[in-house]
Order: structure tokens, then sequence, then C-alpha cells
């Protein structure tokens, strides 16, 4: 019998060339990121899998901070729901932030990304999370009367049928009107991917919500 370590990497590697049938990626693309892939998932626990720590670990270089935007990111990267992020998830979501993907597709996942309850609307609530989310990653501090103008400014333009949320369809349509909302949802680097790969993660730009 194997070493757990063993059956959990088995269990995360899938075939390249599947899984570059399924992405924009080439087989050679597929195969180089299976070695940023084995860097992160190694940085903490070396079991082939990626944990949430080792993911934030990543992203901002502190496996403990705490953070709204990392956690949604991380949910995005995790679609089995499992607390770990396994290659074919891996190779499958940085696929979203390819430069070929389609808009439709990136503008979906970010749907997501805003829909903090899952219930297929964003809300007042959760657009105000996520935006004060932004700011305080980006050291910000806003009176609350400009956080709410910015919030009654969203759902002006995009609340369309005035229910008080925004679903799949108006957030499409918003984000026709103002593609910037979709910007940091392309990471140009995945176009020409080397071993010296940057940080595979972009958050949100804060311009890009306030301007919106």
């Amino acid at each position: 019998m194997g070493c757990l370590c063993t059956k959990q990497r088995l269990r995360s590697y899938e075939d390249p060339a599947v899984l570059s049938s399924q992405t924009c990626f080439s087989v050679d693309e597929v195969e180089i990121l299976y070695e940023l892939f084995k860097k992160i998932s190694s940085s903490i626990v070396d079991d082939g899998l990626i944990s949430k720590e080792e993911f934030q670990l990543g992203l901002f270089g502190n496996s403990k901070k705490q953070s709204l935007l990392a956690d949604r990111i991380f949910q995005l990267f995790d679609s089995k729901q499992d607390g770990v992020i396994e290659f074919g998830e891996f190779v499958r979501c940085l696929s979203v932030f390819h430069p070929e993907t389609p808009q439709a597709e990136k503008a979906a996942r970010a749907f997501q990304l805003y829909d903090l309850q899952q219930n297929g609307f964003i809300e007042r609530e959760e657009i105000k999370e996520i935006i004060l989310a932004l700011f305080k990653e980006s050291n910000l501090i806003l009176p609350d009367e400009i956080v709410e103008e910015i919030i009654t400014k969203t759902f002006e333009e995009a609340d369309s049928k005035r229910d008080g949320k925004i679903d799949m369809e108006e957030w499409r349509e918003l984000v026709a009107q103002n593609p910037s909302l979709l910007k940091n949802m392309t990471i140009p680097y995945l176009r020409d991917i080397t071993f010296a790969f940057p940080s595979f993660v972009l958050k949100p730009d804060v311009e890009d919500i306030t301007n919106s």
C-alpha cells in the first residue's frame, strides 16, 4: 500500500492532454503549470493539494492573513468545495483568467465572486462587503456616505428590474457596459507561461469598482 501523500498526489494529478482539451492551455503549458502547482502545494504540507493556507501564502506571502477576497478567490478555485484545490481545479480556474477566454465565462465567474450568499443574486450588503474589503486591501478608509453612494450608483445602473438585487442577466448587461469590471479577470502572463511564473491571482481594482 502506498502512503497517504502518494494517494493524494494521484488523486490530484490529471492528464495534461485532457486538461489541455478543456482549457485555453497547451499540453506544454499544463505541464509548466503542474510545476507551479507542486511548488504551491508543498509550501506548508507536501501532500499534492493546495490548502487555503498555502493558497494565501502564494497570494499574500502570509498564510494567516484574513481576507474576504482571498476567501472568495479560493472558493472559485475549489470547485468541489472540499477545502483543497486539486491540480485539475487549479488549471481549469486559471483558464478563466486566460486572455483568450470568452467574456461571458469571465462574467459568470466574476458574478460568483460577488455572490457571497451563493443564492444567484448580488445584493446591496454583498456589494458593500466587497467594496469595504477592496478598500481594506488598499489601506483606504472612506466615510460611510461615500460607500453608500457607490452602492446606490451601482444599483441605479445595474438593477434594471428594481427589485433590490442584481441577477445574472443584469450583471451581464452591467459588465457589457463597463468592461473594466472584468479587467482583473484576465492575467496577461497566461498567454506566455514560463517557469518564472508571477503571482497567479489578480485582485479586483478599487478604481474599477468606484468608476463603474
